[in-house]
């Protein structure tokens, strides 16, 4: 009823009509536009977002899986040559020095025995105690494995977090002797350092580190090296590469892409956050918005025009087409001046419809609402006459009255006498209710009245005088006939006038069940 009332409200003819769906259709195209280009806008970056990360990511991984296999090669190298030379400490010195300071990768290096003894180091300023049996992780894995380890961060003696890297050293008869280790301190100046921290800055792009056990090995925040990882990189376990959307303690959507770095297992992150790219969407969009705006501007003036020069004869023969029943109408269609075909077209069409109409209106009327047989509404006007007392708030009765044993009637006379007794007892139905009552035939044997401002009482007295008078009343060559009536009555039997006329066919049924010729309320 709202939508209604604001669409009458417009007060709309032709002329409104075409202009307000010209503003409607423009506005509905720039709007749904605009929202896709913003979608596919979005879309497209993410994308392209996550693709970049991951192959950022991927990128670097492969370069540090290469330059932690040279690491591993020349501790293996030192390893093999170490064998030969292992109780020659000026050696051990000048190749730990060397391993230290020839290519920058470690930030210390040191040789031990198999029982765990520091035999050399470098730098020397660390000043570790040669001889003395170490009990760090690095050292407790590397003499248990007695193979290459990469350990996971841990403090090591020096009290710095660190990885070591370590390489097994053997004789020439393959008897275990040591091991060869290397320290990446990852809170100060190291490979990782050199390596990861340089990226290309695009958007607050970042990337971290993380281990097997994804703790962070390297992160532009330094105070967040050493914790565990973000819940969602926690659950790649087993993924080699990929991208992926996460969110941050803060609940900042990121969105990054990740690769394993293949002689280390670990993973490398490279991430920006969705909010930058979002801000970049829709700066993008702006600029489309304005140019859009100014394109659908100049469509919709054009249209206006246009609208506005069909509009006028159009207008014209629209309101004369609700007003067809009116005596003199063909003559104002005839002063419309057409100067398009289809207004032409639209003219003829109208003077045409208005004869038609007025010759077919009232028929269509009488045959829509009424009976053919006992010229009593039919259902459509029972139920227009309905809709109308339940609109208008008007109480009524609803009297449902049925013919007894017409079946038999039927069966014995013949279906012609049996149309003779209806056409009697409409009459009896027309007779005794008053002109306001509304009396139909709603199907076969089967009449109701809809006795309009009539207390149930009434309708019962009124209906029982029906009752006794087709009983006292000869009909022709059937006799004597009687009818049941059930009573009910809107709204005080329901507020649904489903249920009413339910309830009234109840009463007709127990009028029915308790040996017919009765009236049951």
């Amino acid at each position: 009823m709202t939508f209604k009332k604001f669409i009458y409200s417009l007060d709309l003819n032709l002329r409104k009509l075409i202009l307000y769906l010209s503003i409607f259709s423009v506005v509905s195209l720039f709007i749904v536009s605009l929202v896709m280009s913003y979608y596919i806008e979005k879309h497209e970056l993410l994308h392209n977002a996550l693709s970049v990360n991951a192959e950022y990511a991927a990128k670097i991984a492969n370069s540090s899986g290469s330059h932690f296999k040279m690491m591993q090669k020349e501790l293996a190298y030192s390893a093999e040559i170490l064998g030969k030379n292992f109780n020659n400490q000026k050696y051990m010195q000048n190749e730990v020095d060397r391993l230290k300071y020839q290519s920058n990768y470690f930030n210390s290096v040191t040789i031990s025995d198999k029982n765990g003894k520091f035999l050399s180091f470098a730098p020397l300023k660390l000043n570790f105690q040669k001889n003395k049996v170490i009990r760090s992780l690095g050292f407790k894995l590397s003499l248990e494995k007695q193979a290459p380890v990469i350990s996971p961060p841990y403090y090591g003696t020096s009290k710095n977090l660190l990885i070591f890297i370590s390489h097994p050293i053997f004789d020439e008869k393959h008897h275990y002797l040591g091991f060869i280790g290397a320290t990446i301190y990852l809170k100060h100046d190291n490979i990782l350092n050199k390596m990861l921290s340089s990226h290309y800055g695009y958007r607050h792009n970042y990337m971290y580190v993380v281990d097997q056990n994804k703790y962070i090995l390297f992160h532009p925040d330094m105070n967040k090296i050493g914790q565990l990882s973000n819940i969602n990189i926690q659950s790649l376990v087993g993924k080699n590469r990929g991208e992926i959307r996460l969110n941050d303690e803060n609940g900042n959507e990121w969105l990054a892409g990740f690769a394993r770095i293949p002689t280390t297992g670990w993973m490398v992150i490279s991430q920006q956050p969705a909010s930058e790219l979002l801000k970049e969407t829709s700066e993008t969009v702006y600029e489309m918005l304005v140019g859009m705006l100014l394109f659908y501007i100049l469509i919709f003036f054009v249209i206006w025009k246009i609208s506005y020069l069909i509009s006028s004869p159009l207008s014209l023969l629209a309101n004369m087409a609700s007003h067809l029943h009116k005596p003199d109408i063909e003559a104002s269609i005839e002063r419309v001046n057409p100067w398009f075909v289809e207004v032409r077209q639209f003219k003829s069409a109208l003077l045409i419809s208005s004869q038609h109409f007025k010759d077919t209106i009232s028929k269509l009327k009488f045959y829509m609402h009424t009976d053919p047989l006992t010229h009593l509404y039919n259902r459509r006007g029972m139920g227009l006459s309905v809709a109308h007392f339940i609109e208008t708030n008007i109480p009524f009765a609803i009297i449902s009255i049925d013919i007894d044993y017409f079946k038999k009637i039927n069966d014995t006379f013949g279906h012609d006498q049996g149309d003779v007794i209806l056409k009697e007892i409409a009459n009896h139905i027309r007779s005794n209710f008053r002109d306001e009552d509304i009396c139909c035939r709603s199907g076969g044997e089967e009449f109701v009245v809809l006795a309009a401002r009539l207390k149930l009482e009434n309708a019962v007295n009124l209906a029982e005088r029906l009752r006794q008078k087709i009983e006292s009343t000869s009909m022709p060559l059937v006799g004597e006939v009687t009818i049941s009536i059930g009573i009910s009555h809107w709204p005080t039997t329901s507020q649904n006038i489903k249920t009413v006329f339910k309830r009234a066919d109840e009463c007709l049924y127990n009028a029915k069940a308790d040996g017919r010729n009765c009236t049951r309320f």
